[in-house]
This record gives C-alpha cells, sequence and structure tokens, in this order.
C-alpha cells in the first residue's frame, strides 16, 4: 500500500465525522472491503507512520496535552494523531508544538480533555480478522528504533517552554518567581 492509499482511507474514514473511536470503526469497514494483502500493506504502512513518530519531541506535547504519557499513553496519543488525517499528523511530527494550533487541543487546555485512541492502531488486525476470520500475519520486518537519547523532563516547565513554547503557553505550570 502506497503512503497516499494509507492516508486516503483514513480520509475517507474520517469523512462521517464522530470521535476518533469512530473513525477506527469505519477505517476497520474500509479496510476490510480490501484484498489481504492490502490489509497487510496497510499494516506495515502504519508501523512505519508510528516509527516515524515515535520521537521525543512529540511525546513531550502528548505529556504536556494529556497531562502525563506513559509507553502505552503515547502509543495512544499517536493513535488519536493518526485519527486526524495526514496534515495534522505529518505537521506535528515536523513541529509537535503546532498542535497548540487545533481547536481541540486549546479547548483541552481549559476542559483537561485527553487524547488517545487504541483503536486506532488495531485497524489492521481487526479488518484482517473480519476480512479472513483468521489473525494478521506476524510483522515482515522490524520498524527502525528511534534514537530516544534526547529525553528531557516533561515536568519541568521552563524546559516545556524552551522546547514546545506554544504548547507549554497552554498547558504548563506558570513560572516560578
Amino acid at each position: 500500500m502506497r503512503t497516499e492509499d494509507f492516508w486516503q482511507l483514513i480520509d475517507r474514514a474520517r469523512s462521517g465525522g464522530g470521535e476518533p473511536d469512530d473513525i477506527a470503526v469505519r477505517a476497520v469497514a474500509l479496510l476490510a472491503e480490501r484484498d489481504p494483502e492490502e490489509i497487510v500493506g496497510y499494516a506495515e504502512h502504519q508501523r512505519r507512520v508510528l516509527a516515524a513518530s515515535y520521537r521525543v519531541d512529540l511525546w513531550g506535547a502528548a505529556y504536556l496535552i494529556n497531562g502525563g504519557a506513559s509507553d502505552d499513553g503515547f502509543e495512544y496519543f499517536r493513535g488519536w494523531l493518526m485519527a486526524q488525517g495526514r496534515e495534522v499528523f505529518a505537521r506535528a511530527v515536523a513541529d509537535p508544538d503546532s498542535l497548540a494550533e487545533l481547536p481541540a487541543v486549546r479547548a483541552a487546555s481549559l476542559s483537561g480533555e485527553e487524547f488517545e485512541c487504541e483503536d486506532m492502531l488495531g485497524v489492521p488486525w481487526d479488518a484482517y480478522r473480519k476480512a479472513t476470520a483468521s489473525d494478521l500475519p506476524a510483522d515482515r520486518g522490524v520498524a527502525p528504533e528511534p534514537d530516544l537519547n534526547d529525553f528531557w523532563d516533561f515536568d519541568d516547565s521552563d524546559e516545556a517552554r524552551r522546547r514546545l513554547p506554544r504548547l507549554a503557553a497552554l498547558f504548563a505550570e506558570p513560572p516560578q518567581e
């Protein structure tokens, strides 16, 4: 599956509106209509997309926005991010601070809403099972491991303001005087 096909399927699922879990349900239905090899291709592409987004700065953004982000929480955050579509996803990977521009994220700074969508991560497995009544074959390759040596203390408000100024303005503790 090509990159364009991957994101077009997500866009078609998004066209029905609703919450990210609704988008995941529609993505499963759309993907299950395809050949099993295309479903496998979607899974491989999703693995690459998730590997490309496994970045410390994006993890820091998820931590600020959601008030914390464990390993699983960061994974589910990236599921939510996929459900936002290609443009938002790509912009967030390139510049995690750009998430401060999203109306939902701005609103969450007041409401405390968290952004996670575990169901989006399971789309290829659920679609394959629906289409073939069997489990998706094991991954054909290993996604490259990112370099996470640039971890910083996500609870350090000063560091958050330095690295993610727009998100920190919305979510970080005010500076100590």
